[in-house]
């Protein structure tokens, strides 16, 4: 058993591994509970966890390339992924394929892609190959930022957002897993097509939605004090709030061709993808 995925309970993981599957690679799947890893052609489980250095080595043993999907979000998870990164060196792990995140730098405005070059730093220090994946804001979360009364609220000004879809990530993924020596040291910014404004997000939603949905600008205090009626530690609002400031600041505006390079295919935009799930919803 050579490649190994984690986060197969997941939405990326999970659609990389079943893409991985249908095209008859064998593959380890690692999940923190067995019992919910999809079963598939070809696929062994592994039990294993970020936090836990011995599961970690162990359920690695033989790897030789490995997808590392960026834990979920908590207030250990740099201490988490330091700790995964260090058991997969220590088991042999040639390459490691990790889902960083578009801008991720030290001085990052929003504050978790601070932890996501932090982690990609560790990888590079560790020795092995690597190559790092970094997708922009979720193009499919976007329908979900609508409040109850049809309004998308955040201190986001006109800055634009090259979101990116979660299948169009899995397919960047599948595509570098399959010849993983040919992306050695190689990053990769995910992007869709276009980086509309949230008031023309709002637009697109109005259209294929029927729904009226309008932008409403915070500013950065309202946004604290808005989030506060969901119970969080700090860190969490710091995290909510900066989603929509690193899109004012302009550091989600950039588009690129990267996705298009490693699967064949353009990128899916909001229309498209608003368009597809409809078309999904009516014949499941």
């Amino acid at each position: 058993m050579t490649l190994a995925v984690t986060g197969a309970t997941g939405g990326l993981g999970g659609r990389v591994a079943r893409a991985l599957a249908a095209r008859g690679v064998e593959q380890r799947l690692l999940a923190r509970d067995p019992s919910r890893a999809p079963e598939l052609p070809g696929a062994t489980v592994a039990r294993s966890t970020y936090g836990d250095s011995e599961l970690a080595a162990a359920s690695l043993e033989g790897v030789r390339t490995l997808l590392m999907v960026s834990a979920a979000e908590s207030a250990d998870r740099l201490e988490q992924h330091l700790t995964f990164v260090d058991a997969a060196a220590a088991a042999g792990v040639e390459h490691v394929v990790y889902t960083s995140f578009l801008g991720a730098a030290p001085d990052a405005t929003f504050t978790l892609a601070r932890d996501h070059w932090a982690t990609e730093q560790h990888v590079r220090a560790c020795g092995m190959g690597f190559t790092f994946l970094r997708d922009s804001f979720y193009l499919d979360f976007l329908p979900d930022l609508v409040g109850e009364d049809g309004v998308i609220r955040g201190p986001a000004g006109d800055g634009r957002v090259a979101a990116v879809t979660r299948d169009d990530v899995a397919a960047c993924a599948v595509a570098v897993l399959l010849a993983p020596a040919d992306h050695a040291g190689a990053t990769y910014d995910l992007t869709g097509p276009d980086a509309p404004t949230f008031t023309e997000v709002a637009e697109v939603l109005t259209a294929h939605t029927g729904r009226r949905v309008r932008y409403h600008d915070e500013t950065v205090e309202e946004a604290y004090a808005s989030r506060l009626r969901w119970e969080a530690p700090q860190w969490q609002y710091d995290a909510w709030v900066s989603t929509y400031t690193a899109i004012a600041a302009g550091e989600m505006a950039g588009v690129t061709d990267h996705v298009e390079r490693l699967t064949g295919r353009a990128p899916t935009g909001l229309a498209a993808y608003l368009d597809s799930a409809s078309t999904e919803r009516q014949n499941p």
